[in-house]
């Protein structure tokens, strides 16, 4: 059975298979979310209006028994940036899709005030009533549909932050126990399901097989490469295991570029109290549970479950990013507290670095003192939740924030906050920040393995040398290995120190499909999505001014290392196409 794509109108009420054209054939996750975006949405459209759509897309790999290869790509034009957006999730749902051998669902139309939910299964694909669904916040919706639809099914959910319309929504998907904790949470993705007016998908792979594979002794041996490779690695065969991405907060904060009090400094004197460490003592003391998985088929299980003192569920997937945005960033040192905020995310259906930035931002303003704990989550309970005007105000992203409440620095790039990492202590990841067609974004190509982890080799951190080439060359590997296929982002931990393991990725594509894939095939694969996405972008208004970082990184020296933002904007233009590369 061939990939095929569903398109689904939500004014008619149809739902239609259709062959995936040619061109399209080897494309998956990222590539085909943005090739689709770019080829059907006009760049000019309203992002929250009749002209824009959302596209859910499997990976390369999805459905196999491929390690770590369910990651599920939402692309469309985004509310927050105005540009392209592919935001990925883990979850059961690519898995789930990949075995109906559904290469992409392509939601559009205007649904002229119904509200729908999608029921896809082996018997075909039905948009049916929604209505009474909508309004539900993420778990009890999930909690509803599986008592409808049966425990197996996977679902994808518009939480109500989508159905407002805020540009600080996203996209949830059920985790392997049913619980929607897994988000594409960046660039307001949620707002553009909630204005097609669908409320869910519910997905369901009963009764079929996993997709053929053309040389299926080649894929199992390149699989178990791969998944020997990861267990023999010290950050996916031991660290992110035991302590989760947590693990990070420590050694980001050792390196003076834990971004503190919306990016005023670099370290956080109470980050012990936030990270893993504390946060696998407090799963193994309670009865919560580290070593988790957020989809099927993970095999580096950095996931938790986090329960409060009394042992009681509070979240699931309390990652680093979460812990910084609502913790160091607002100078918040009490976990559980954020292990709440992070509850009240996932429910109402927010991104929650883009909350962080936001509530810091609004700190700085005068709304809250910084450290403001409860008043922080009764922020997010009280107005948020309720779609109250100030709700509204917070629920727009950072930038909206900080004008609304007079504040200049602001730590954004293309309109979207910023991730953990402060670009003037880490300047690799500042290239990726400026450069990335998404905005600012830490996974498009994390330079934090290579600046800060030496994995794939080391680059002076706090240098200008060298960190536009890997930044680059990450991106690019990026967008074909990783977001194209499927496959987690921290599968690169392993795959940049040991050839074998990146060449085995190609091996399982080239099995798969019968279609030859090398390494290079796919590095020159990403590099050609880039150009897809800046192209989209640039026919949408964006120039080379839009791909620096914000004047206050040039000119206010950063705790404790005294270092600016010094990368010229020459070797960011050349990073983007905007100037073409000399020949020496």
């Amino acid at each position: 059975m061939a990939r095929k794509l569903l398109r689904v109108d939500v004014g008619t009420g149809s739902a239609t298979f259709e062959e995936l054209p040619e061109e399209l054939v080897m494309l998956g996750g990222r590539a085909l979310s943005s090739a689709i975006v770019a080829r059907e949405v006009d760049p000019a459209c309203d992002p929250l209006g009749r002209e824009n759509k959302i596209v859910f897309s499997t990976g390369l790999l999805a459905g196999t028994t491929a390690p770590n290869s369910s990651r599920l790509s939402v692309g469309c034009k985004s509310p927050l940036t105005g540009g392209i957006k592919e935001s990925n999730s883990g979850g059961q749902a690519a898995n789930r899709l990949g075995r109906l051998e559904i290469a992409a669902v392509v939601v559009e139309g205007d649904p002229t005030g119904k509200k729908w939910i999608l029921n896809v299964n082996k018997d075909g694909a039905f948009l049916l009533d929604g209505g009474r669904y909508w309004g539900l916040a993420n778990y009890a919706c999930a909690e509803a549909l599986h008592k409808d639809f049966g425990e197996r099914a996977a679902c994808i959910l518009c939480g109500p932050a989508g159905e407002s319309g805020y540009r600080n929504s996203s996209v949830a998907m059920t985790d392997p126990e049913g619980r929607p904790s897994r988000h594409a949470g960046r660039g307001g993705s949620g707002a553009v399901m909630g204005a097609r007016g669908l409320k869910a998908m519910v997905i369901d792979d009963a009764g079929v097989e996993r997709p053929a594979l053309l040389d299926a002794d080649r894929f199992k041996q390149a699989r178990a490469r791969l998944v020997d490779g990861l267990a023999r690695h010290p950050v996916t065969g031991d660290g992110l295991p035991h302590y989760g991405t947590a693990i990070l907060v420590n050694i980001i904060n050792e390196a003076g570029a834990l971004p503190t009090r919306n990016f005023h400094f670099g370290t956080f004197n109470e980050a012990e109290a936030i990270s893993g460490e504390t946060l696998a003592q407090n799963c193994d003391e309670r009865g919560g549970k580290h070593e988790h998985s957020c989809m099927t088929g993970c095999v580096v299980h950095c996931s938790n479950v986090y329960v409060d003192k009394e042992g009681k569920y509070v979240t699931s997937g309390l990652e680093y990013e979460t812990i910084w945005a609502l913790g160091a960033n607002c100078e918040n040192s009490d976990l559980d507290a954020i292990a709440e905020m992070d509850f009240e995310c996932d429910d109402i259906g927010l991104d929650t670095i883009e909350m962080g930035d936001t509530l810091a931002v609004a700190m700085e303003g005068g709304l809250l003192p910084f450290a403001d704990t409860q008043g922080m989550l009764r922020l997010l309970r009280e107005e948020v939740r309720h779609g109250t005007e100030l709700g509204h105000k917070l629920g727009n992203g950072c930038e909206r924030a900080a004008r609304e409440f007079g504040v200049t620095h602001v730590p954004t790039v293309k309109h979207q906050g910023m991730p953990a990492y402060d670009p003037r202590a880490i300047k690799g990841i500042g290239v990726t920040y400026a450069t990335s067609p998404m905005g600012a974004d830490h996974t498009a190509g994390y330079a934090v393995a290579t600046n800060i982890l030496d994995v794939g080799g080391h680059v002076d951190p706090l240098s200008r040398e060298g960190q536009c080439p890997l930044s680059q060359g990450l991106q690019e590997a990026t967008a074909g290995f990783f977001d194209s296929t499927g496959l987690c982002v921290f599968l690169a931990f392993a795959c940049l120190d040991q050839p074998e393991s990146l060449a085995a990725i190609a091996e399982m594509v080239s099995a798969r499909y019968g279609r030859e894939m090398s390494v290079n095939d796919l590095v020159a694969y990403g590099a050609r999505v880039l150009d897809m996405e800046r192209d989209f972008n640039r026919r949408a208004g964006f120039g080379k001014e839009d791909d620096r970082l914000p004047a206050f990184f040039l000119t206010e020296p950063l705790p404790p290392h005294k270092v600016v933002w010094d990368v010229a904007d020459l070797d960011l233009d050349k990073v983007c196409g905007w100037t073409p590369v000399m020949e020496v």
